[in-house]
This record gives structure tokens, sequence and C-alpha cells, in this order.
């Protein structure tokens, strides 16, 4: 008896909800960190950290699975996507249904050990989440929807710490919002010559010779939320140093789009991950590190 049928099938599941693809999860995973420290003052639980990490993981791959299911028609004609593994062949259909529904259940699961109000929100983030692969369909942005779903642990964050959603929820919210919308702009203007061919919608044909400009602009208004948070909240000065990197890696950044290379946009969407890490960094230190006399 051999085992290489079933670890044909393991590997392709793994794939399928990109396990070998942590950047997805981590940038989801930033924005909720972010919110999860300031909402607890730089103290959470280390239960609410644990659940908000492992259900990030879940829910990022649920996604993924639900993402290739609503896009098996358009993946096998793009570069980039064509060897995924339901585009392949590798599984069916149903079978990437039943891996996602799975997956939510089990994040669903860890979000019960959380208050009433996250609970009630965790049914507003699964249908943010449910609707996003369809908006490329219909939506001219649909990029702007994804920075929606990718943002939506911040209210969940806070609910669970606080169990309410202050100004505070809502400006953190819209600046993970900005930096979804950049980073997944990037991401498109990759695939843009293929999504022309397909004839889905994506941020980076929108915009056209402006797509630049805006991820920029997205950038800059991240930047701002995120130091009007800072000054209201008199966070310490490793907080504005942690934006002070991010702002060195904006600009960065770029350098790598503004010649729109494949190559160049997709290196740019990668390093997004530690924009994410030096914000956190700035957050975390800020709690904990003394004041400059």
């Amino acid at each position: 008896m051999t085992f290489a049928p079933v670890l044909k099938r393991i590997d392709a599941y793994e794939r399928l909800i990109r396990l070998d693809k942590p950047i997805g999860w981590l940038l989801l995973l930033w924005p909720t960190l972010w919110a999860l420290w300031i909402a607890a003052r730089g103290d959470p639980s280390i239960e609410a950290v644990i659940i908000f990490v492992l259900g990030t993981i879940l829910m990022r791959s649920a996604g993924c699975a639900m993402n290739d299911w609503a896009d098996r028609d358009f993946d096998g004609r793009v570069a980039r996507t064509r060897d995924r593994p339901l585009a392949a062949g590798e599984i069916t259909p149903p079978e990437a249904l039943a891996v996602g529904a799975v997956l939510a259940l089990l994040a669903f699961g860890l979000v019960l050990f959380l208050n009433r109000f996250a609970i009630l929100l965790s049914f507003v983030a699964l249908a943010i989440a449910c609707l996003y692969p369809f908006t490329k369909r219909v939506f001219p942005l649909p990029q702007l929807c994804l920075g929606i779903a990718f943002a939506f642990g911040v209210p969940m964050a806070f609910a669970a710490v606080i169990d309410a959603l202050p100004w505070q929820c809502w400006a953190l919210f819209a600046a993970g919002v900005a930096y979804g919308f950049a980073y997944d702009t990037e991401y498109a203007m990759v695939d843009r010559d293929d999504d022309l061919k397909v004839g889905i919608h994506t941020s980076a044909i929108t915009l056209g010779r402006h797509d630049v400009a805006a991820v920029m602009a997205s950038y800059a208004l991240m930047l701002a939320l995120l130091s009007w948070v800072g000054v209201e909240m008199q966070m310490r000065w490793p907080y504005y140093a942690g934006l002070a990197a991010a702002a060195g890696m904006m600009a960065y950044h770029y350098t790598l789009i503004r010649g729109r290379s494949r190559e160049g946009c997709f290196r740019a969407f990668r390093h997004n991950n530690w924009v994410g890490l030096a914000i956190f960094a700035g957050i975390a230190a800020a709690y904990h590190l003394p004041a400059i006399p």
C-alpha cells in the first residue's frame, strides 16, 4: 500500500488554502493586532491573542478556498493562477467548498470563546468574505471590498476587548481599508493584462495610469489616520518610529511600482508584510518602553 495519492491530495489542499504562502494571513493579521493592542492598552490577554491569530489563519484559508471556487472559470486563463489545484483539476469544486466550510466552522468555534458582540460581528465578517470574490464581476474597485474584509478584524478585536466600537476603532478600520486597497492594487497590477483578457474588474484596470498615484494616496491616508490616533491617544515615541519606518517602506514601494513591471509590483505587494509589522512593533513598544525625558 502506498501513501502517495493521499500525500498528493493533502498537498493539493495545502496549496488550495495557501498554507505554503503565509503572506496572505500575515497581511490580514497585522491590522487585527494593531486593534487588539490598542483596545487593550498594550496588555491583551494571551487567550485573545491565540484566538485572533488562529482565527485569522483559519478564515484566510477558508477565504482562499471560497475565492478559488468563485474564480474557477477564470484562474485557468491567468498565468499566475493557472496552476492552482482547483484550476488545474487536482481537486473538484465541491471539495473546495467543503474545505472552505470546514475551516470557517473551525474559525467560528474559536469566536464562540469571545463575547456576544464579537460573535455577532463574526457573521458580518463572514458575509463580507463570501461576497468579495464576486465583486470582481460587477464592481470597478473590488480591492476596496478586499480592504474592508481584511480590516474587519479591527472592530472584532475592539468588540472582544471592550465590548464597544469607539472612534479609535473606526479610525484604525479606515487605515486598514486603505492599507488593503494599496497592497491589493499592487497585486492587481501584476495581473492587469490577464485580467483584461478575462474580463473582470480590478482597481489596476479601472484606475489606469492613475494606479500608482492611487496606491501612494492610500498609503498617505493610512499614515494620516494612524498619526491622528497616535496624537489623540498620546502614544509614546516608538509609535511614531513605527510609522516612520512604514513610511520609508512605502517610499521604497514607489520605486518598485512606478515602472509597473510584474516583478516590481509583486515584490511591493509581498513587502507590505514588513509595513504591517513595523506599525505593530511601534504600537507594542509604545506601551512598554519609557517616555523620553
